[in-house]
């Protein structure tokens, strides 16, 4: 995709599994609790200055009082909390005298901070307490005006308690990894009696775990060595004894009673040796646990949406200027922090017109998108970029019907913005108004009664849907499944048709039942073809708001993994959640949703996600944004060696979009792994990030976007890009990609840096040796090294050479003669060559 005559951008998706514990014990990392909460304050210096100020985020937004000095603001967390620090940012009127004060019950206070000393500028108080509301209590004024803070923070960890003294292991379950003899078995090591003991046969690893019979945070593990101790071991937690996180590390233990303090939650407790410090075995006279510590909260399930969902219905007064407020705040936010979903309850609303900004959906709350009509539009357009739409990511619309006011309504986007189950009465233009460049795109489950007119989008992707026609194409438009598509006729005009799409199933979307909230979760189809909705009642089933934890701002990874053990779903509402745990998804059906593009980042190297080899999970509308530290894998589907058959009720991955950099630094060696066999990608953007912060061919490494090892996996919808080495890699045998874009990694700094073995570059999509059968269809790579233009490329992509290996409608581009391809696949296709950004194409392969 191009930013300009001169300049490209791209994107990708990535997400993946692995963990590896930090070298000392782990601590919750201070969670930001009090970020779009409920406030209150004694008063406001006027309606421009409201309390809601100090705690939306926003340092350019403050909160000031009258001006009196006993004044006071206040925010309710949601839940008692452990509070471990408050930051005060001060406009200039700032108090010199002033109090922290909790509380469980908004009445009665506990003073935890004091000071007669305040110092304005921003102060960052360490403090020790617990409620459930926190106060700023002013006592003295600085200057002659009231207090003004542009942001009030308040940090912990919801749920807080003290670290229980009791030993939650004792007399419970134990196994190992094996026994020295008879007289040594791994119960001894849980019987609270410091004259017996576990050993374990003399060689490494070496396991010995307990179960405490239930989901609990665990605080603080206890070591009582005989001679025989562990040099080198983790101490690790599981929800369901098979996927485990490591919540300590080490490679320096001393034997003796060591005492562990941690943080983490789940039913299995596990020491895992991987170095004895002896000639023997490893030898436990008890291995104590201890539960409580940072606790996890209550869960339960249903609620409310959380602060950034907005819900309207046609009776809502000033609709359009709340939208106009969204996105004037997100028109431009590419990087930032802002996530908002756009509700509208089934009904009519006129004289509409929605622009939609990054990290903003708009969802109809109906069954049917006719059930939720606009007389007017759901516009994305690039003004903020100069008419470039090749940056228009992160966004969304769905469940919608439009009655455009011009007769066509304009979404111009480019990766990661998908439009979904919507219905245009009238045409639809993909391109940005003065028709500047457009690269990348996704239809899916839509009726659009006029013509798509693509104009300069490069490639798109629609699936299971109808258009009453479509114009034009660049270099790569793919349809499965879509009723009024163009006959296939690729390359010239570059269009892939397929009838049908093997295997689909919809995303699952909120909507309102009466007045309650329900997720529609779509059946299964095979061979589908035009949209899931308008003949008759919608196939799937419908799943009640009490049956999901509902993930707000401020939640806990320990708080998530606890209500997934006891078997909610999860609906994270829009927001930035960091997480030090591995949210692991063990059951089988579960859905995980997100609103707003709520982001996941994983703290200190653990993978952000995990699902278990079941079937039927659902993952759809989040984002996992690569930390600083650096993760084996972000998003992992199903453990290694997966072998279960779930072609009955596969897993599917649907609009999950996966960032390394760009946001900040980050990193992870793969991004995307994919184990659990019959899984369904739909619609993935894996991208090591091109531009932004944090970027840079050594500041935002990521070798691998997406790994496929499990057998029957359908990708319908695959952007991935930038990747050091493979984009794409498959071993998995009977894999199907319907679309495939691609962009080369920019900032190759030279040959050498891509050079893989006698081979030049690392291909786009390779296919391993092994694989006897695979298939795809529209498939595109391109080139832009931008810091070494010399760059060549055997191909783009790479496979065995066997008749069950084949390929339809192949495509690679030298874009501007920044780096040229010697051929598309293995030594087939024409090279590319100067700087006319010209495809060389391959139709058939073998």
């Amino acid at each position: 995709m191009r930013r300009g005559p001169a300049a490209l951008c791209a994107a990708a998706l990535l997400a993946g599994l692995v963990l590896a514990g930090p070298p000392t014990s782990a601590h919750a990392a201070d969670t930001l609790l009090s970020q779009g909460r409920q406030v209150t304050a004694s008063s406001t210096e006027n309606g421009g200055t409201p309390a809601a100020y100090a705690v939306d985020g926003n340092t350019g937004t403050r909160w000031s009082s009258a001006a009196t000095d006993a004044q006071w603001l206040q925010v309710d967390l949601g839940a008692s909390a452990a509070i471990s620090k408050v930051v005060l940012n001060w406009e200039a009127a700032y108090a010199d005298a002033y109090q922290i004060q909790t509380s469980e019950d908004g009445a009665t206070w506990t003073t935890i901070y004091s000071t007669s000393t305040g110092t304005g500028g921003t102060e960052t108080l360490n403090v020790s307490g617990t409620g459930r509301y926190v106060r700023f209590n002013g006592v003295h004024r600085h200057t002659v005006y009231g207090y003004s803070l542009w942001e009030f923070q308040v940090f912990g960890t919801l749920g807080g308690t003290a670290c229980g003294s009791a030993d939650a292991a004792q007399g419970r379950p134990a196994t190992a990894s094996s026994t020295e003899n008879g007289g040594t078995p791994a119960a001894y090591a849980v019987d609270g009696n410091t004259g017996t003991r576990w050993s374990s046969a003399a060689s490494d690893p070496q396991w010995l775990q307990v179960d405490l019979g239930s989901v609990q945070s665990v605080c603080q593990v206890v070591l009582t060595w005989e001679t025989a101790y562990g040099k080198a071991y983790q101490i690790q937690l599981s929800d369901d004894g098979a996927n485990w996180t490591t919540a300590y590390s080490t490679t320096t233990g001393t034997g003796g009673t060591e005492t562990v303090n941690l943080t983490g939650s789940g039913r299995y407790v596990r020491i895992n040796g991987t170095a004895r410090g002896t000639a023997w075995g490893y030898s436990l006279w008890e291995f104590q646990v201890h539960t409580g510590g940072t606790g996890v909260p209550p869960v339960t399930g249903g609620g409310d949406l959380g602060p950034n969902v907005l819900v309207f219905d046609p009776s809502t007064p000033g609709i359009q200027a709340k939208l106009d407020q969204v996105f004037q705040q997100q028109e431009a936010a590419q990087f930032g922090s802002g996530r908002y979903a756009l509700l509208f309850k089934p009904g009519t609303y006129n004289n509409i017109n929605a622009n939609i900004g990054f990290y903003t959906s708009i969802a109809g709350l109906g069954l049917s998108p006719d059930d939720t009509t606009f007389n007017g539009d759901v516009t994305v357009d690039a003004g903020w970029f100069n008419g470039n739409a090749t940056q228009n990511f992160w966004r969304s619309a769905e469940n919608l019907a439009l009655n455009p006011v011009s007769g066509t309504d304009r979404w111009a986007v480019a990766q990661a913005a998908p439009f979904r189950r919507m219905h245009v009465k009238g045409g639809l233009n993909l391109a940005p108004s003065g028709y500047g460049w457009a690269s990348g795109g996704y239809i899916a489950d839509s009726r659009i009664d006029g013509t798509v007119g693509p104009y300069s989008q490069q490639q798109w992707y629609t699936r299971d849907s109808s258009v009453g026609g479509w114009t034009n194409g660049v270099w790569n438009m793919v349809f499965s499944g879509v009723q009024g598509a163009p006959a296939q006729s690729f390359p010239n005009p570059p269009y892939t048709t397929l009838d049908t799409t093997p295997v689909s199933r919809e995303k699952p979307f909120l909507y309102l039942d009466g007045s309650d909230y329900k997720v529609f979760a779509p059946a299964k189809r095979t061979n589908a073809s035009g949209p899931s909705w308008g003949n008759g009642a919608p196939q799937g089933s419908s799943i009640p708001l009490s049956q999901f934890y509902v993930v707000k701002p401020g939640a806990t990874s320990a708080a998530i993994n606890a209500a997934l053990a006891q078997g909610l779903n999860l609906l994270f509402t829009p927001g930035v959640y960091h997480v030090d745990q591995t949210i692991n998804v063990t059951r089988p059906d579960t859905v995980v949703l997100g609103l707003g593009l709520a982001t996941i980042v994983p703290d200190n190297g653990v993978t952000a996600m995990t699902v278990a080899d079941v079937d039927g999970v659902r993952l759809a509308g989040f984002l996992i944004d690569a930390g600083a530290v650096n993760s084996p894998v972000l998003l992992q589907v199903g453990p290694d060696n997966a072998a279960a058959d779930h072609s009955a009720d596969p897993t599917t991955v649907q609009d999950v979009f996966v960032r390394i950099g760009g946001a900040g630094p980050g990193s992870a060696t793969t991004a995307v792994v994919v184990n659990s066999d019959d899984t369904v990608v739909d619609h993935t953007w894996i991208w090591r990030a091109d531009h932004g912060d944090g970027v840079g061919w050594n500041v935002n490494p990521s070798d691998y976007g997406f790994v496929v090892h499990g057998d029957d996996v359908l990708a319908t919808g695959l952007f991935v890009e930038h990747f050091k080495k493979y984009d794409v890699e498959w071993s998995g045998e009977r894999g199907r990609t319907v679309f495939f874009q691609n962009e080369k990694s920019y900032d190759a700094p030279n040959q050498a840096a891509v050079q893989n073995g006698s081979t030049k570059g690392f291909a786009a999509y390779k296919v391993d040796d092994s694989v006897t059968t695979h298939e795809g269809w529209g498939l595109g790579s391109y080139c832009y090294y931008n810091v070494d233009p010399t760059i060549r490329m055997d191909h783009g992509f790479e496979a065995p050479n066997r008749p069950g290996v084949k390929f339809h409608d192949l495509l690679v581009v030298s874009l501007g003669g920044n780096g040229q391809f010697d051929h598309v696949i293995n030594n087939v296709g024409p090279p590319t060559s100067g700087t006319s950004t010209t495809p060389s194409t391959v139709v058939s392969y073998p």
